[in-house]
C-alpha cells in the first residue's frame, strides 16, 4: 500500500521545482516536524492532559479518605448565660483539636475504583485527541502539497496556453481561423487562470490553517515534494476491524467509562453496608463563660505519695478522645433509588461500549474497503493520465504531418491537464483513507513521527 501512485511522484517533483512560484519559496517542512508542531501547541492536546489531572485529582480525592483530616479550632464567646451551649456544635473551648479518617468503607473502596478508571479514561481520550491533531495535520499538509504541485503545473499549462492564444490571434488576423477558434483560445487561457485562482486560493487557507495547528507564519510554510512516508502494508481480511475494536483509544475509553460505572454503582450499594471510621478529639474548654459552674468541680486526693487531682469526676480543662466510629444504615429509601439510578447508568454505559467497539469494527472495514477502492481508482487514473501525455506528445508530429491543428493541441493539453488533475484527486483520496485506517488500527502517531 503506497500514499501515491507509482511512476508520478519524480514527474510532480521536477514540474514544482521548474515552475513553482519563487515568492513562495521556503525551506520545506518535513511532515514529522509539522506533527511535532501542532502536537506541542494545539489546545486539544492541552485540554485533554488538563482533563487527566483532574480524574487524577478525583482518585487522590477518593483515596486520601484514609488519611486522617486534622482541624484546629476554638469556640471562644463571651460569658454564658444560664447553661453554655456549644458554638456551632463545639463545647466552649480556647483551643481543639479534631482528626478523623475513613478505617473500613466498602462504598469508598468502589469509588476510588471508579475514580481509577476515569483517570484511565481521561489517558485515553489524551491518546484519541492526539491522533485526530495528527490527523488533521497529516491531511492539511497533504492537501496543501496538491495544491502546490497543481499550481507548478498550471503554471506550465498557463504558459503554454497564452502562447496558443497569441498564435491563434495571428491566424485569426491573418483570416486562417475563425473569431470562433479565437473565443476558444481566450476561453482555454481563461479556464487555466480560474484553475491557478482557485489553486491558489485552497493552498492560502492550508498554509493559515497550519499555521492556526503549529504556531508558524503561514508565509514559512512549505511542504516537501515527497509530502508522505510510505503507508504500511495491512492485511485484508476480518482480522483487522476485530483488532481495530480492541486497539481503538475511543473504543477503549467507552469500555473504560462503562466500568468506571459499574463501580459506581457498586458504591451505591455498599452506601448502605456498615461504615468504621478512626476519629479523635482534644479540647482545652475555658473557664471565663461559666462552663465549669456545671459540672462536679475536681476533687483533690491525699496518698502516701502526696496530693493530686483525682482521676474521676469534676471539670477539667484538658480533655481528649479517641475512639472508632462505627455507622450500621437501618433504611434509606433515598439511598436505595440512587443505586437504582447507577444501575441504570452503568447499564447504559455498558451498551455504549458495545456500540462504539461496533463503530469501530464497522468503519474499519468500510476503510479498508475504500483504501481498495481508491488504489483501483489510482491506478486506472494514472493509466488515463499517461494516455493523454502520449496523446499531446504525438500531437506536434501530427501537425507537421497536417492531420492536426492547433485546436487539437490545445484540445489534447487540456485532457492531459484535466486526467493530471484527476490523478491528483484520486491520490489524495485514497491517502484521506489510508489515515483514516490508521488512526482506526491505533498505528497512526507511530506512521507520523517514526522518521
Amino acid at each position: 500500500m503506497t500514499n501515491l501512485c507509482p511512476g508520478r511522484r519524480r514527474a510532480q517533483w521536477i514540474l514544482a521545482v521548474l515552475f513553482f512560484p519563487l515568492s513562495l519559496l521556503a525551506e520545506p517542512l518535513p511532515l514529522k516536524r509539522v506533527v511535532e508542531l501542532a502536537l506541542a501547541h494545539a489546545t486539544g492536546v492541552a485540554i485533554a492532559a488538563a482533563d487527566v489531572q483532574h480524574a487524577s485529582a478525583g482518585y487522590r480525592e477518593a483515596r486520601d479518605n484514609y488519611i486522617p483530616q486534622v482541624t484546629v479550632g476554638a469556640g471562644l464567646g463571651p460569658p454564658s448565660y444560664g447553661f453554655p451551649l456549644t458554638l456551632a456544635g463545639q463545647p466552649p473551648s480556647l483551643f481543639d483539636i479534631n482528626m478523623q479518617s475513613a478505617l473500613l468503607n466498602f462504598s469508598l473502596r468502589d469509588s476510588m475504583r471508579a475514580a481509577r478508571a476515569d483517570t484511565t479514561v481521561a489517558s485515553l481520550k489524551t491518546k484519541d485527541a492526539r491522533d485526530q491533531i495528527i490527523q488533521d495535520t497529516v491531511l492539511s499538509y497533504a492537501e496543501l502539497n496538491k495544491w502546490e504541485q497543481r499550481l507548478a503545473h498550471l503554471q506550465e499549462t498557463a504558459a503554454d496556453a497564452d502562447k496558443m492564444q497569441t498564435a491563434v490571434a495571428e491566424r485569426v488576423k491573418e483570416g486562417v481561423d475563425s473569431e470562433l477558434d479565437g473565443t476558444r483560445a481566450r476561453l482555454s487561457v481563461a479556464r487555466v487562470h480560474l484553475r491557478i485562482a482557485e489553486a491558489q486560493g485552497a493552498a492560502d487557507v492550508l498554509r493559515e490553517h497550519l499555521s492556526k495547528l503549529t504556531g508558524l507564519p503561514a508565509a514559512n510554510i512549505q511542504t516537501e515534494h515527497d509530502a508522505l512516508p510510505d503507508f504500511p502494508d495491512l492485511p485484508q481480511d476480518a482480522s483487522v476491524p476485530a483488532q481495530a475494536a480492541e486497539s481503538s483509544p475511543a473504543a477503549k475509553a467507552a469500555v473504560e467509562h462503562a466500568r468506571a460505572q459499574y463501580f459506581r454503582a457498586e458504591a451505591e450499594h455498599r452506601a448502605l453496608w456498615p461504615t468504621f471510621d478512626l476519629a479523635g478529639q482534644y479540647a482545652l474548654l475555658s473557664k471565663f463563660n461559666n462552663f465549669q459552674n456545671y459540672y462536679i468541680p475536681e476533687k483533690t486526693c491525699t496518698t502516701s505519695l502526696g496530693t493530686f487531682l483525682c482521676p474521676t469526676g469534676g471539670f477539667r480543662q484538658n480533655n481528649a478522645t479517641i475512639g472508632i466510629s462505627i455507622r450500621l444504615p437501618l433504611f434509606n429509601a433515598s439511598q436505595r433509588a440512587r443505586a437504582q439510578a447507577a444501575d441504570a447508568d452503568a447499564l447504559k454505559a455498558t451498551k455504549q461500549a458495545d456500540a462504539a467497539r461496533n463503530q469501530v469494527s464497522e468503519e474499519t472495514l468500510r476503510l479498508e474497503r475504500t483504501v481498495a477502492q481508491m488504489q483501483a481508482a489510482c491506478d486506472v487514473a494514472e493509466l488515463e493520465y499517461e494516455i493523454a501525455e502520449k496523446n499531446l506528445a504525438a500531437i506536434p508530429a501530427r501537425m507537421d504531418a497536417g492531420t492536426a491543428t492547433l485546436r487539437d493541441l490545445d484540445d489534447a493539453r487540456t485532457r492531459a491537464s484535466e486526467r493530471f488533475i484527476a490523478l491528483q484527486d484520486v491520490t489524495f483520496e485514497l491517502q484521506r483513507a489510508q489515515l483514516g485506517l490508521l488512526r482506526s488500527t491505533g498505528d497512526l502517531e507511530k506512521w507520523a513521527l517514526r522518521r
